[in-house]
């Protein structure tokens, strides 16, 4: 039996997750954190738990890992918004413990990266892409993950880093758009769960990508199965597509 602590627990998304813990054979709950857990508290709960998944913001998510590394604890990550160089402390403790780190656990995103990687390597820099994403009013971070993901596989298909050549803001007279660049769009109203589009805009022709989610009981169900794909890991950093089969 597989032990999880699920952190963030009072939350939207902690709360679906603690339901699909419930509910799934082969894991056991065997606690949940949250913002008022003491420092304490957090130590020994982890030393009891074989993973942890953790969807809450990236320092809180790094003050975890921590923990985790001390008592080789694995960790589930759907956190997002980490800087670079809070991932490369990320990529420090996956030398010691195992890590799935993912923007988007839904099987049906994951699905959407590999067609929005085949489709850029395909049609190349003749056609403009445009990564659309909705979010609800309370989200912080902007673009997305799974936004940003999007276009990191669209850019590496075609040979680019996203750094390189991502538009994020266009405001008032601009240029003419760039051959080869990648540009973002965000809303962020009401309760949308979650809605990304990729536009490929060619000659004559226009592709959409498009994900749409209706329930975060997909990401909590994606969550399981990574948690319970590092079963079988000790150390690595890994994401959802290995996860699930699709690399």
């Amino acid at each position: 039996m597989l032990k999880l602590v699920i952190a963030g627990a009072g939350g939207r998304m902690g709360k679906t997750l603690v339901a699909a813990a419930e509910e799934i054979s082969g894991v056991q709950l065997v606690a949940t954190l949250s913002r008022h857990s003491g420092d304490g508290d957090i130590d020994t709960v982890l030393s009891n738990a074989d993973v942890l998944i953790d969807f809450t913001r990236p320092e809180v998510t790094l003050n975890y890992l921590v923990i985790c590394k001390k008592h080789g604890i694995k960790a589930v990550i759907g956190t997002t918004g980490f800087s670079s160089a809070q991932m490369q402390q990320i990529e420090g403790f996956a030398r010691d413990i195992a890590i799935v780190l993912a923007p988007n656990m839904s099987i049906g995103v994951n699905v959407s990266l590999q067609l929005v990687e085949a489709a850029a390597k395909a049609l190349g820099l003749d056609y403009d892409i445009e990564v659309f994403e909705a979010h609800h009013k309370m989200k912080v971070d902007a673009p997305s993950g799974t936004a940003l993901a999007l276009g990191e596989v669209a850019a590496k298909a075609r040979g680019q880093l996203l750094a390189d050549v991502a538009t994020y803001d266009r405001n008032g007279i601009s240029a003419p758009r760039e051959r080869g660049s990648i540009g973002f769009s965000v809303v962020r109203a009401g309760d949308i769960i979650g809605d990304h589009t990729v536009f490929f805009a060619g000659p004559g022709e226009r592709i959409e990508i498009t994900h749409k989610s209706s329930s975060r009981a997909t990401y909590a169900q994606g969550a399981m199965r990574a948690a319970q794909f590092l079963a079988g890991k000790k150390v690595g950093l890994f994401d959802m597509r290995e996860v699930l089969g699709l690399r």
